[in-house]
């Protein structure tokens, strides 16, 4: 988007190569942004608390919640307000443009190490600002700085580690991190890594791998697989076809080769096809059953939703068969692979379709919702996002010290530099 286009208008200048790409990722940041945001009101929420709550969630909302280091730092923020899913975005990019990232231009190899220093150096800040609190209003400033340390101890925690160069000091960090579960760790930020390489699905794979030094087990293919299937999103000729085939197709490391396993990911991906293909073949409303959300009337929680009752049902009904699959932990990343797919799927790609599929089913809804708006983001760009949507998040993140519109111009700079 250039500066003179407005979010979701038509562009005032020609399009060229870097208008282009810009628009691109500027989606994947501002989709992201918006899953964010549309998520934030009702993370970890059942779907019963969120039915009755909001019945069905279609729009951005305040976000009525305590503060917490992982989610809003603020009470009562507005609607485009985000968690820790967009600072991560942001923290990447700047890894992605900060000097050193690169080994060389002619190797476009990221280094872990880099983005393991920055994740310390801002831990550090954090830290120094607790140590200059000024006198006004200190018990504020205290109670949001140590929330801002929090947000990133355990990460640095295992950046600090991996830095030591010891593996066995790197493992026992990692199994302190979330208690060494299989978790999202590497999808709050891959998606921004995988825009970094648009229209190479295997390069950004290679590099999201290498600098997740978060993951464990097949959540790192996961992680990867993710920032793999946004390049494929950013190209300029992308079809859901081509994103969707490098689940099978991007494999550098052999996950489908493993023994008596295979590749998880595209376990999931045939999962996710079985769910959308039964759940299309609804044809009907179900009747009523006791103890159940389920009913065509008026009073259904969904009645407002702008949902006909054949389509309530087979929203229903792809939503049992990811209930049978959840994971223990919510933010699992299997779990959140599983439900992005899912609502890629369903949603035939349709940007606003998939994030209220991915919102009202509940769970890590924040996450994953961040996930499949940095995707379908990168795959229609920013012009084609909800205008009311792209100018709430583009004003609130402002006001959270996030400039979205920046950070596109200075990874779209980065990117051409190349």
């Amino acid at each position: 988007m250039t500066r003179s286009a407005k979010p979701g208008g038509a562009r005032a200048q020609p399009e060229t190569p870097r208008t282009l790409l810009h628009d691109k990722v500027l989606g994947s940041l501002v989709g992201s942004a918006i899953g964010d945001a549309m998520g934030a009101p009702t993370e970890m929420w059942s779907r019963d608390q969120i039915q009755a709550e909001y019945g069905f969630v279609r729009d951005l909302h305040t976000a009525v919640r305590p503060p917490s280091p992982e989610g809003t730092w603020t009470m009562n923020v507005p609607a485009g307000a985000t968690t820790d899913d967009t600072r991560w975005k942001a923290l990447m990019v700047d890894y992605l443009t900060g000097t050193g990232t690169r080994i060389e231009a002619a190797d476009q190899t990221l280094k872990p190490k880099e983005l393991a220093r920055l994740i310390s150096a801002r831990f550090s800040d954090e830290i120094e600002r607790l140590r200059t609190l000024s006198a006004d209003d200190p018990a504020t400033q205290l109670a949001n700085g140590l929330m801002r340390v929090q947000w990133l101890q355990e990460w640095e925690r295992v950046a600090r580690a991996y830095l030591a160069g010891g593996e066995d000091e790197h493992r026992r960090a990692l199994d302190q991190f979330y208690g060494g579960e299989m978790v999202c760790a590497g999808l709050l930020f891959s998606p921004t890594l995988g825009a970094f390489y648009p229209g190479d699905p295997e390069a950004a794979y290679l590099n999201a791998f290498a600098v997740d030094i978060y993951d464990l087990g097949y959540a790192r293919d996961v992680s990867a697989v993710t920032a793999a299937m946004v390049a494929a999103a950013m190209a300029p000729d992308a079809t859901p076809d081509s994103v969707l085939a490098v689940v099978a197709d991007v494999d550098p490391h052999g996950y489908f080769e493993t023994r008596l396993v295979g590749r998880l990911a595209h376990e999931m991906l045939r999962d996710a096809r079985s769910i959308v293909h039964a759940a299309r073949k609804v044809e009907g409303a179900p009747a009523e059953t006791p103890g159940t959300l389920e009913s065509a009337g008026q009073d259904h929680p969904w009645a407002s939703s702008g949902l006909s009752p054949r389509e309530r049902s087979r929203l229903e009904a792809a939503y049992r068969m990811l209930d049978a699959r959840r994971q223990r932990m919510p933010f699992h990343a299997g779990e959140i692979h599983l439900v992005n797919l899912t609502a890629l799927l369903y949603s035939d790609f349709d940007f606003p379709t998939a994030l209220t599929f991915v919102v009202n089913w509940g769970r890590d809804n924040d996450t994953t919702a961040a996930v499949t708006g940095a995707l379908l983001g990168a795959f229609v760009g920013a012009e084609k996002l909800p205008r009311k949507w792209v100018g709430q998040s583009l004003e609130r993140n402002r006001g959270l010290g996030i400039d979205l519109e920046a950070l596109a111009d200075r990874m779209t700079t980065a990117i051409l530099s190349r």
